[in-house]
This record gives structure tokens, C-alpha cells and sequence, in this order.
């Protein structure tokens, strides 16, 4: 078999060989590089996707919203005369968005929106007997708005159904009004309407506030009792790339001048944080390679010296100054591979093993386990290549040793 291989492969494998104890230390350290690199990938992988999970699902990526009011002072008065008038901000009015039907069809026919949902949202009182409780309603239209927030994935209890009699709730307010589901239950608005509907559902978002203030109803619902014939007080879209979100908001505000909120300019904290941890892990990974590479290329070096006098050999016998260095880029090039496939094991094991023992209080998953198959192809392409360039210098060297020189030590 090793008559059909290139005459640098074969040098380079026999100089790996016969220094054992030099490849196997650096094997380790390539082995620990990749295994870090993958572990560190794998897991911000998973806890991006737990964010995205628990916040978005919850949420639109973009609201699109009627103006604020604003109140402007009068101009006018006597020549001459200047008038320091203090103006207040004006409450702000339950308004819906004007010609959102036409709205809702420009958004529809962007590339970048998946979904769009118009919504009717307002504060009322949720009536049962001697208690109430202040609630947000938000009308809706289940077969859209559904796909933006994924209510039906965190129903606690019931079918979540919404006809004009229904209404589905949070745990924490049926807890506290005392309704469970087939239960009926008024909801008063400040424009003195009122309406009576069944509970179908009982829904657990994660989050005690939320179960405690949000109800949702039929959009026809809503409307009427806030108000709002025909109307509505935002439209609630999922776009393809959630980070692009606040970019396509902008786009947006260009295209129909209405307010744009995305889900990054609402949660910027989050965001911040997220961003924090990829730029962490990116320096991890930059600082890992780095010694990586400092490893390979010193033992390369050790190596160029220690086999100065069979490269001067090599050079006599008539091999050329590129076949010299090719030996010692494929050296570079192997300890890259081998390390990258150890350590892709050894990473995704560590994976593994983090993520059964990591778990919550009530024993779910800490974050899900996410190991995709461009991540090894990407450690082993990056060990690759850090080899070969870690054994540049060295190659170069070799290359130029003078072979009378070489020979003679």
C-alpha cells in the first residue's frame, strides 16, 4: 500500500511514528482544544435555544402600533407676545391602527414575515361573584395568532377554543377568582360593556404575572367590548431570522410609517445578555485555537531540529525544498484531524453527560441538547488548518536547511 502513497505522506507519517511520545502529548492537547470548542458550542447552542423558546414563544418578534398622542401648544397670540405654556403628555386613548386590513396584506406579502396576526387588546375587570381582578384582554384570531404565540403548547387545562361566548385564562387568575374550566366569567371594560364568557382553557406561560393579568378572547369579542368595531391596537408578526428582527422592523416603519417594535428593542437586556455569552465564547474558541496552534507548531519545531540530519539526507538524495516542506504541513495536517476527531468525541460526550446531570428544580432540562453535524465538520475543518498553519513556520524552516550543513550536525 505505501508504493501507491505520496513520498511526503510517508516521511511524515514515519517522522509522527517514531516520535511517540512528542505526537501523542500534542494529540492531547489538540484532543482538549476540540473538546472544549465543541462543549462551549454545543451549550450556547442550547441556551440560545431555551431563550428563543421561553421568550419568543411567548411574544411577537415584531408589534406594529398606532401612533402616540402628542399634544403640540397653539401658535399664534399677539405679535410679540411669547407664551411659556407648560404642555402635558395626554393620556393616551385605546386607538386602532387606520387601514390595517391593507396593513396586514403588505406585511403578508413580505418574504421576511412568516406570520401575521391583527390583535385587540385592552384593560378590563374579570368579574366572578365578590372578586375581580384587573386583566388585559386580547382579542385575537386563533388560526393566526396561534402560529405567533404558542398558547396551545401551555395549556395547563381544557381545549384552548375561542368562539364569541369563550375566553381562556391564566392558572393564576382562575386561582384567584376561583373558575375552572366550563366556569363562566364577566369581563367589564371602562367603556361600561360588558360580557359573559365560558372558560374552554386554562393556560401556564411561566410566568406569574402573565397568568395572573391575561386573558384571550375571539378578536369579535374584544372589539365590541372595547370598543373597537372593526378595529385594532396592533399587528403581531413572526419573521424567519429571529435576529434580523429589528432590522426588518425598520423596514417596516419605512414601508407602512407606522410604529415597528421588535422583540430586541423590548427585551434588550436579553439580547445584550445573549450577545455577551457569543462574544465570550468566541474569544474562548480564538484563545483555544491559539494555544492549539502554539502546541503543534513548538513540537514541529523540536522536530525540524532533532531531524535536521535526515532532512540534509533527504535534500541530498534529491528531494525538493516544497517536498520537504509538504512533510511537515501533512504532520501539521494529521495532528489537526486525529486531535479534531478525539475531541469531537470527547466533546459530545462531556454534551451529553452536562446535559442529563444539569436539570431544573422540577427536573426538566436545563437547556436542550443540540448537537448538530456542522459543528464537528467546522472543529474538524478549524484543527485542520490550525495545524497546517501552526507547521508553516516549521516547514520553512526545514526547507531551508542546507543539506551539506544538515548533514554534517
Amino acid at each position: 500500500m505505501k508504493r501507491f502513497l505520496p513520498f511526503e505522506l510517508i516521511a511524515a507519517l514515519r517522522f509522527l511514528r517514531e516520535g511517540r511520545m512528542q505526537t501523542a502529548f500534542i494529540l492531547a492537547g489538540v484532543t482538549i482544544g476540540v473538546a472544549v470548542i465543541v462543549f462551549m458550542s454545543a451549550l450556547l447552542a442550547g441556551l440560545q435555544a431555551n431563550f428563543i423558546k421561553r421568550v419568543l414563544t411567548s411574544q411577537a418578534h415584531v408589534m406594529l402600533l398606532p401612533p402616540e398622542e402628542v399634544a403640540r401648544p397653539q401658535r399664534g397670540g399677539e405679535p410679540g407676545v411669547v407664551e411659556d405654556a407648560v404642555v402635558q403628555r395626554p393620556a393616551q386613548r385605546l386607538r386602532s391602527i387606520d387601514q390595517w386590513q391593507a396593513i396586514l396584506g403588505q406585511l403578508r406579502e413580505m418574504p421576511e414575515v412568516r406570520i401575521a396576526s391583527p390583535v385587540a387588546a385592552g384593560s378590563a375587570l374579570a368579574v366572578r361573584g365578590e372578586a375581580s381582578r384587573s386583566v388585559t384582554v386580547t382579542g385575537v384570531e386563533p388560526e393566526t395568532y396561534f402560529q405567533v404565540v404558542r398558547l396551545p403548547d401551555n395549556i395547563a387545562a381544557g381545549t384552548p377554543r375561542l368562539t364569541s361566548q369563550d375566553i381562556i385564562i391564566g392558572t393564576e387568575l382562575a386561582r384567584l377568582v376561583g373558575v375552572e374550566v366550563g366556569d363562566r366569567l364577566r369581563l367589564s371594560a371602562a367603556s361600561g360593556r360588558d360580557a359573559v364568557l365560558t372558560v374552554t382553557a386554562l393556560f401556564d406561560l411561566g410566568n406569574k404575572q402573565v397568568n395572573e393579568r391575561s386573558v384571550f378572547v375571539a378578536l369579535r369579542t374584544a372589539q365590541s367590548l372595547l370598543g373597537l368595531e372593526g378595529g385594532v391596537t396592533s399587528l403581531e408578526i413572526t419573521v424567519g431570522d429571529v435576529w434580523a428582527a429589528e432590522v426588518i422592523a425598520q423596514a417596516i416603519r419605512r414601508l407602512t410609517g407606522i410604529r415597528a417594535d421588535s422583540w430586541i428593542s423590548t427585551n434588550i437586556q436579553f439580547f445584550t445578555a445573549v450577545n455577551a455569552q457569543q462574544m465570550t465564547n468566541t474569544l474562548i474558541r480564538v484563545f483555544v485555537g491559539l494555544s492549539v496552534a502554539l502546541g503543534i507548531a513548538s513540537v514541529l519545531v523540536v522536530s525540524v531540529v532533532q531531524r535536521s540530519r535526515e532532512i540534509g539526507i533527504l535534500r541530498a538524495m534529491g528531494a525538493r525544498r516544497g517536498q520537504v516542506m509538504r512533510i511537515f504541513l501533512i504532520q501539521g495536517g494529521v495532528l489537526g484531524l486525529l486531535g479534531s476527531l478525539s475531541g469531537s468525541l470527547l466533546g459530545a460526550g462531556a454534551v451529553i453527560a452536562w446535559h442529563s446531570l444539569a436539570r431544573q428544580a422540577d427536573g426538566s432540562e436545563l437547556f436542550p441538547l443540540i448537537l448538530q453535524a456542522s459543528l464537528f465538520l467546522g472543529a474538524a475543518v478549524l484543527a485542520m488548518l490550525t495545524g497546517v498553519l501552526a507547521a508553516m513556520a516549521p516547514a520553512l524552516r526545514a526547507a531551508r536547511l542546507d543539506p551539506v550543513v544538515a548533514i554534517r550536525g
